[in-house]
């Protein structure tokens, strides 16, 4: 019996034209049909489904679970991931076409040697939400799809990913889960499987690459595995409000300053900002950082940015936490203040000290902004 060396988990709901030319790119591929399964986390059973795989049944091994749970991305991938029996998990979607030697290459040049890492590979033609609305899809045939994505190979703009233009700084920001790998064993050894709590478009695979990274994994960009997003019908403007949602959850759950920069400025920008970002709270901290506090101020609600910590998190702004009210359960978070994870108006003041105003002029703004989200009043470093 062969060894199956790759499993890929593909989540499906409604996508049947992409699913189709994507299980058309694997029954192209190079790597021989036993090497690999593709296990598909399907959320509902129909007969066009069916009919779809029944017509790849000599040519690739599919693995359909099929549930009939309301469709959420986060519980079709972990039950694809459950059922693999593969030895590097391929996390993948139903509109990620792939070149004919991706699997070969992806496996013999990052798992080959039994390397323990995260492999990212391009996922090129994908707007996210920037693009607008996709209203109408004119559909094209898998050969015209693959000389599209190799013309774009061989255009001096190679590797068209965004996040293959920027600095990878912040590991798990780029751990988007279009074409994604990792050892099935480091997925059951670290519990690596997706959060279940996240819901709608966006960020659970953000949140899932930050376990990745947090398990020591390394997370590595492979600019030579790439594949194209096909395109589909898209609603950006409720894709953007969940998103904003499953960001606000990702905070709560793992209050962070790569998290809040992610979230206020975007994935691949924030790449680009961290290293300057960083340096700029050790100036306005003396060597430290920024945090925030929340509790109560003369029995009011209060939240304090801008508080000055040292380099581990800890406030040593005495004068911040003689603010608050005698025996207040006061609660502390590694957050500057660009984002945090509390729901619209709900403090009643949020005060901002003067450290914040040596910041640029951009993140003062984000910081501004967000006290006047979850605030009813908002106290600036001129008043303090």
């Amino acid at each position: 019996m062969v060894d199956v060396k790759l499993s890929l988990s593909i989540p499906y709901k409604q996508r049947l034209p992409n699913l189709l030319l994507v299980l058309e790119s694997l029954a192209h591929q190079t790597m021989d049909p036993s090497e690999f399964e593709v296990v598909v986390g399907a959320m509902e059973y129909s007969e066009e489904y069916v009919t779809a795989c029944r017509k790849f049944i000599d040519k690739i091994n599919i693995v359909s679970v099929l549930t009939p749970y309301d469709f959420e991305i986060p519980r079709a991938r972990n039950l694809g991931m459950r059922q693999a029996v593969g030895e590097v998990i391929v996390q993948m979607d139903a509109d990620t076409l792939l070149p004919p030697d991706t699997l070969d290459n992806l496996y013999d040049r990052r798992f080959a040697f039994g390397q323990d890492i995260c492999a990212v590979g391009q996922v090129v033609g994908y707007g996210n939400n920037n693009d607008g609305d996709t209203t109408s899809v004119t559909e094209l045939s898998y050969e015209e799809h693959l000389s599209a994505l190799m013309r774009m190979v061989s255009s001096p703009g190679w590797p068209a990913d965004p996040r293959f233009q920027v600095p990878h700084v912040i590991p798990w920001a780029f751990g988007w889960t279009g074409l994604i790998a990792l050892r099935a064993e480091t997925v059951r050894e670290h519990r690596l499987y997706f959060d279940e709590s996240f819901h709608g478009w966006g960020v659970d695979d953000l949140e899932w690459s930050y376990r990745v990274c947090a398990s020591r994994t390394p997370i590595v960009l492979c600019p030579d595995v790439y594949a194209l997003h096909l395109p589909h019908l898209r609603d950006s403007a409720a894709n953007r409000v969940t998103e904003a949602a499953n960001y606000r959850r990702f905070l709560k759950k793992w209050p962070k300053q790569d998290v809040e920069l992610s979230y206020t400025f975007g994935d691949v920008e924030a790449n680009s900002l961290f290293l300057g970002y960083r340096r700029e709270l050790q100036e306005a901290a003396n060597g430290g950082t920024l945090g925030t506090l929340r509790g109560a101020i003369d029995g009011r609600d209060v939240v304090v940015v801008g508080v000055v910590c040292d380099a581990s998190h800890r406030v040593v702004d005495a004068a911040a936490l003689d603010l608050f009210d005698d025996g207040a359960d006061i609660e502390e978070l590694e957050l500057t203040g660009l984002a945090l994870p509390y729901d619209d108006r709900s403090v009643e003041e949020c005060r901002i000290l003067p450290p914040v105003s040596t910041l640029s002029g951009r993140y003062r703004e984000a910081v501004a902004a967000e006290a006047a989200r979850i605030a009813r009043r908002v106290t600036s470093p001129e008043v303090v």
